[in-house]
């Protein structure tokens, strides 16, 4: 990495953090690609060489809204989940257009920050991905995606603490990015966990201690069950704290998922969570650009005139 693109990253991210800014992310990508020609069954991450401007576009419009930061279209973009589409060894030339693709529709001070989902199965013994191909899979991601150009990664939507540490590892050990790691939390009788029996307060702790600069959660939940585990997190940790929202929980309507949270009701969630503080707050599934739109409007006060 040049030292230019060394500062540029901190500048864009750490610094801006450092400095007291609350940023906000993008919302939903998958809804949003749906909507915008991807099949069902098709490859997301596909679009990134096929339909480079549907992507572009994206990035545009919720920077347009007020985001100062997009995710890649890269969530299933690590060599074992492209396999399922024959296109693994397209792996590296993917995650690096994705992240050209989010920059053309960026303003100059536009943060694009790598995403890194799940790898779509259980390590071993639990499944049938070792440790090794994990982390082999998971460090070839990163390092395209520093390649193209990202100005930080987040290890998001997951549900067990092994392949999140792994990920923190891989882009730790392989980049010099800032590294981001979120996970989904249910809400059950004993509380929140993770589908692998994680608590928020164990994800805090262990993420940070292997080294993520922040952590959050992501997915799974609406705006309301966001403010309860957020303020779980900030109970445990002085660190910085990443909080994307789902616009609800999805009902199928004529055949369609439908998220009922409208922009209006997930702002006052939002204001709720900036006075915590979470420092990066955006959306997850069902959100769109008018979401964001009333998220900065709820978080980001407009300057006194001078």
């Amino acid at each position: 990495m040049t030292p230019e693109a060394e500062t540029k990253t901190a500048t864009g991210l750490l610094e801006r953090l450092a400095a007291g800014e609350l940023l906000v992310f993008d919302g939903a990508t998958g809804s949003y690609l749906q909507e915008h020609g991807l099949e069902p069954g098709g490859c997301p991450e596909l679009m990134n060489a096929e339909q480079p401007e549907v992507v572009q576009q994206m990035a545009r419009q919720y920077f347009e809204a007020g985001s100062d930061m997009v995710l890649t279209n890269t969530f299933g973009a690590n060599r074992i989940g492209l396999a399922r589409y024959d296109l693994e060894d397209r792996t590296s030339e993917l995650n690096i257009k994705a992240v050209e693709n989010a920059r053309a529709g960026a303003p100059a001070n536009g943060l694009v920050i790598g995403s890194i989902g799940p790898l779509g199965g259980l390590l071993e013994p639990l499944g049938d991905i070792s440790e090794d191909g994990a982390f082999e899979a998971l460090s070839e991601q990163v390092i395209a995606l520093e390649e193209g150009g990202a100005d930080g990664v987040v290890i998001e939507t997951q549900i067990a603490l092994e392949e999140t540490l792994l990920g923190i590892r891989a882009a730790k050990e392989n980049t010099s990015l800032p590294v981001m790691a979120t996970m989904v939390f249910d809400k059950g009788p004993r509380g929140y966990f993770t589908m692998m029996g994680v608590t928020p307060e164990q994800a805090v702790e262990e993420l940070e201690k292997a080294g993520a600069d922040i952590v959050g959660t992501n997915c799974g939940n609406g705006i309301e069950r966001m403010v309860e585990i957020a303020t779980k997190m900030r109970a445990v940790t002085d660190g910085y704290l990443l909080v994307q929202s789902n616009a609800g929980m999805p009902t199928l309507v004529k055949g369609e998922n439908c998220y009922p949270e409208t922009p209006e009701f997930m702002a006052d969630g939002y204001a709720k969570l900036a006075e915590l503080p979470v420092n990066i707050l955006g959306g997850c599934c069902g959100t769109t650009a008018a979401h964001i739109k009333a998220l900065v409007e709820a978080v980001k006060p407009e300057p006194m005139a001078v």
